[in-house]
Parts: C-alpha cells; structure tokens; sequence
C-alpha cells in the first residue's frame, strides 16, 4: 500500500517506520529538513520542541516494538529508562527522562535509513481528492499519490482544516507557562522528586513543575491563569531568576550551585484542551482515505505531561488498524473515530475541567462540589486526609486507566471537603508577590 503522512514530527515519524516496516511504501512530508550538519536543531515553526516533555511508558513501548533502531539511537544519546517500586514492593517501568530534541533527532535518525519510508522536505498545500475520497497529497506543486493519507502534521492542520467541519470539544484554556532548561552541576545530587520524573509544587495562585530529562537536563514550569498578566515579565531572564530564588521548591533546582542555565526562558503559546474527530458536520468522514492522527485529535495542557502519551496511544491503534483493514481508508477512519472518542476524548474532558477549575481558584474561588464531579486533581489531593482514595491514582496517572476510573473514590474526596478541609499552598510567595518580585527584577535590570 502507499501511504502519504502529513508532517515527520513524533507522531509521522513513528507512523512511517511502523508502516515501512510492515512492508508499505511510505513518503512523510515536513516543512522541516531534519537536525543541522552540527547535529543541533531548531525545529522552527514547532513552538514545542524546546519545551518540558515527558515520556510515559506507553511512548517506551511503542518505540521499542515499532521502531527499534530508534530506540537504540535514543539510549545511546542519554534516554534513561525509568522504574518506580509501589507500595506492595513491586518495580515497574514508568517511562524515560529525555529532552524531545533528543528523543526526536533519535526517532528521525531511524527514520531516514529505514527501508521503504521517504522523509521528504516540502510544503503539502492540499490533499488530491478524485471519486470522493484521498488519494495522495500535492507537495509544491508535485502530486504524491496515496492509498492512504494520515495528517500528523499537530493541532492546526491547515492543509485540511476546511475538510474537518465537525465542531471541536474544549479550546484554549485559562492557563500559561514559561519554563527554562537547566543542566544539574557535576557531582550534584538530583533534589527531591514526587516521582521518577518530576516535581511539583502548588503555590497560592500559580504552579512550578519540574521535568527531569536525561543526563541532569532538566526543565522548570512557571504556570500562571491568563486572567492575570502581572506574571508576564517571567518571559525575562531575570524575571525568571529572580522568581527562582524567592520560590524554595524551585531554588532547590536552580540555585546557581546545583545547576546552570541552558536556555534562556522559552515563553509557552497558547494553551489548548481540544478534541477533534475525524468528521464533518454532518456526521461524515471529513474525507475516505485521510485519517487524522497525533496533535490533530487530541491536544492538553503540560502540567501532566500527556502529549506525546495521547499521540503515541493513538498511532498505536492505527498502525493496527492498518493492519485488519489494509487500504480500506473507509473502515479505518470509522473505526479509529469510535477508539478516539472512548480512549481519548476524555483525557481532553478531564484537562477542560481541571484547568477551568484551577484557574478559578487561584482567582479566589472555594471548591464547587454542588452538582458537580471534583476534578481529578482535587480527588488525588484528598488522598492526604483519606488514604483510601490512593489505590486508584496510579492506574489513572499512568494512563493505565481512564479518568472514569476516579469515579469510584470521588465521594470519598467531596467527604473530604465538605469537612472544610483544602490541599494546602506549597511554601513560598503568592501570585501577587511573586508578581512584584518579577516586575521589580524587570526595572531594575537584574
């Protein structure tokens, strides 16, 4: 079968070299030539890529069974698979520290010398359509005929967003960030984590996370409402540093004797909890033959590190699919949208709902309980005054489970709050004095 994929990014790369593999003949499209002779790469255009990333179990998994050789390429540039012990002494694997920079160049690495799969640079401005449905893309004036055409190419897909008329779920949320890479000094030991991979700390009106990649690499989160733009001046350096050292959890990473800077702050774009399906207004198919897949579907906010998770859980199902139903692009499309709309519309509801949430908290609003579920962040906090709650959380964080699967303990958590009890703020300033600190490190230059 030939088969035309709409971006190389995680999500096109992976799909390429499964189906390569599998004996299609495959041409993935970017506008993105690939990494520098001096092996750096700036991704423009993919606001992403220089960003906190964090890779689940499942994204291990699926690079190991489909692409192998990316894989290696990736351990072999610092990837540090990671394992957790629970409770009943049990270890199991949870996933792997890595920058995306290093996780993608590894990826494409394989890309480029698999059999059967062509990375090809270029602009797609369109999907050639004959007898009603895909078959094949139009790349700089060159027609590349398909049997299959997968979008991969993330949330805005404009070469086919006139096909796809279906309205969204969700939208741009009340949150933004700014976060900054650092590389941990030698001989430094790693400060506390809540986990194999990160770190986080809920503070009177904003978040920190903390990302731990591979080698000492790390990124810090500042998460803020949109509501309040008194946190701005965090896109500064100095903003930045000074907000370090006022917020303990976050001096505990950057103070200049455990770690130095590698970036400069990387301001976030918008924020966006959306779910698309594959239709059109009315019910159809956008298109027989184009499957969108990746970003394009599914989109939510970092704080839980679930991009790639969602893209890869996603890429996963389809190269299956592909498998049962060869170049039935009908069949596929239909089937993919229904496993989407019960594996991964959800993730999207549950991010709408606790992004709105918080972000009225920090604005001063008190837990609503009347008639309405808790977000899950509120259900896993209510675990500190009811440890009965805990025996879910792990199958949902690691995305082993839906987010329903809160449902059973939910009453437990509202027991909880009725009690008046709420999570308490993480030591250090609140927003608004974190905001003085910011404007002031702006005004006086350092």
């Amino acid at each position: 079968m030939e088969v035309a994929i709409i971006g190389a990014g995680p999500t096109g790369l992976i799909m390429g070299i499964g189906l390569a593999r599998r004996g299609h003949r495959v041409v993935a499209v970017d506008r993105d030539p690939g990494p520098s002779a001096d092996g750096s790469w700036q991704r423009r255009g993919v606001m992403q890529f220089h960003h906190a990333h964090s890779f689940r179990q499942q994204i291990v998994d699926l690079v190991r069974s489909e692409a192998p050789m990316g894989w290696q390429n990736w351990l072999a540039a610092g990837a540090e698979p990671v394992e957790m012990a629970l409770p009943d002494g049990m270890v199991v694997p949870v996933g792997a520290r890595s920058r995306r920079v290093t996780f993608e160049t590894a990826l494409r690495s394989a890309a480029v010398t698999q059999s059967g799969l062509t990375i090809r640079t270029g602009h797609v401005v369109g999907v050639i359509v004959r007898r009603g449905r895909a078959s094949g893309i139009l790349v700089d004036g060159q027609e590349i005929a398909a049997d299959l055409v997968l979008d991969a190419s993330g949330r805005s897909s404009r070469v086919t967003r006139s096909l796809r008329t279906s309205p969204p779920i969700g939208g741009p949320c009340a949150i933004a960030f700014v976060d900054r890479q650092y590389q941990l000094l030698d001989g430094v030991p790693t400060p506390p984590l809540l986990n194999p991979i990160a770190w986080q700390g809920d503070y009177d009106g904003y978040q920190v996370i903390i990302f731990l990649h591979e080698r000492g690499a790390f990124s810090a989160l500042i998460i803020r409402p949109t509501s309040d733009r008194s946190l701005v001046p965090l896109r500064h350096n100095e903003s930045f540093e000074a907000a370090a050292r006022a917020i303990p959890g976050l001096a505990a990473w950057t103070d200049p004797s455990v770690s130095r800077p590698l970036t400069d702050v990387l301001p976030g774009g918008p924020l966006l909890n959306v779910y698309r399906d594959q239709r059109r207004a009315d019910g159809e198919l956008a298109l027989p033959g184009l499957v969108f897949v990746g970003d394009a579907v599914c989109t939510t906010t970092p704080n839980f590190g679930r991009g790639i998770a969602t893209s890869y859980l996603q890429a996963g199902e389809l190269l299956s699919l592909i498998d049962r139903h060869g170049a039935d692009g009908e069949s596929i499309g239909e089937a993919f949208d229904a496993w989407c709309a019960v594996n991964m519309r959800p993730w999207v509801q549950d991010h709408v709902q606790m992004d709105d949430a918080l972000a009225r908290r920090w604005g001063g609003e008190d837990v609503v309980m009347d008639k309405v579920r808790l977000p899950s962040d509120l259900i896993m906090a209510a675990t500190a005054k009811d440890p009965s709650i805990g025996a879910v959380i792990g199958p949902y964080l690691g995305m082993l489970a839906l987010p329903s699967s809160l449902d059973a303990v939910e009453p437990h958590a509202r027991a909880v709050y009725r009690t008046g009890w709420r999570p308490p703020f993480t030591d250090g300033p609140n927003r608004h004095q974190l905001a003085e600190i910011a404007s002031t490190a702006v005004r006086a230059g350092v």
